[in-house]
């Protein structure tokens, strides 16, 4: 469900009540990438597709689960090693009956980017990885040493964000179960390589089973920039004045959705 308000409350807040549902559903359809497929009956077949920003600055993993009557979809993807050879890591899971697209990306900085995907041999036992890493969470949350303790506000009167600490921590990181090192020791089956186009976006059709996915030497850039400020398309302080944000939407009708024209919502 989406939330009333983003602080965790068993009885304060609603658990039902989408208020801010819009960038929720943004995180979890375009961030991490997993939305059913628009003409599915049943939730049978879902769409992978990630919008990897080009920089890890703000983010450098995310994944989601989408339960259905057939079992539980899922994705995550996280960047490994963050320098000029970066690498990009996805894992998906597709359940029995199930039918997944991932759409793999389209291209970096103008250029194809080739794609190593594998399918697991056997399929290892995901409710364990999903327990094990639940408990791993869980703990993480009960120590409440890696939540945010603050959360930050727009002041109009200077036009600048401003940070502000509070009493609380919300928000605490965990990684998702697809990464638990209880599948660390899965056969994979030969890998078979998706080659990028800088014209055309690559799709591949997964069947049901566990796939593990390899993008190298994904190049990072910096983070866009104010002149004089820090570097969030918000510190700028013609995004306000101005009526007119076409420079900082710049979404279009192409087949490749650029995460960074969202950095505002982040």
């Amino acid at each position: 469900t989406l939330w009333e308000s983003w602080w965790r409350s068993e009885d304060l807040y609603s658990h039902n009540h989408p208020m801010l549902g819009a960038s929720s559903e943004w995180m979890v359809s375009a961030v991490a990438g997993l939305e059913l497929e628009p003409t599915t009956t049943g939730g049978r077949e879902v769409q992978f597709w990630p919008r990897f920003p080009n920089s890890a600055s703000t983010l450098n993993y995310a994944g989601a689960t989408q339960g259905t009557r057939r079992g539980d979809f899922a994705i995550a993807w996280e960047f490994v090693d963050l320098n000029q050879d970066t690498m990009l890591h996805i894992r998906a899971h597709v359940p029995p009956d199930g039918k997944g697209v991932l759409r793999l990306p389209e291209y970096r900085n103008g250029e194809g980017v080739d794609s190593i995907l594998k399918k697991a041999l056997v399929l290892p036992d995901i409710e364990e990885a999903k327990q094990l890493s639940d408990d791993v969470c869980a703990s993480r949350r009960k120590s409440k040493l890696y939540g945010f303790g603050y959360n930050w506000e727009f002041d109009k009167r200077t036009m600048l964000w401003m940070k502000f600490n509070r009493n609380k921590s919300i928000g605490t990181p965990c990684r998702h179960f697809l990464f638990h090192s209880h599948l660390d020791n899965v056969e994979w089956d030969n890998p078979i390589t998706a080659p990028g186009t800088s014209e055309n976006g690559v799709e591949v059709i997964l069947a049901p089973g566990l796939y593990d996915v390899v993008i190298n030497d994904w190049k990072l850039e910096p983070e866009v920039k104010a002149m004089d400020q820090g570097w969030r398309i918000g510190d700028r302080k013609e995004y306000y004045l101005s009526e007119d944000l076409g420079p900082y939407c710049a979404d279009s009708d192409s087949f490749d959705w650029k995460i960074d024209d969202a950095s505002h919502l982040i």
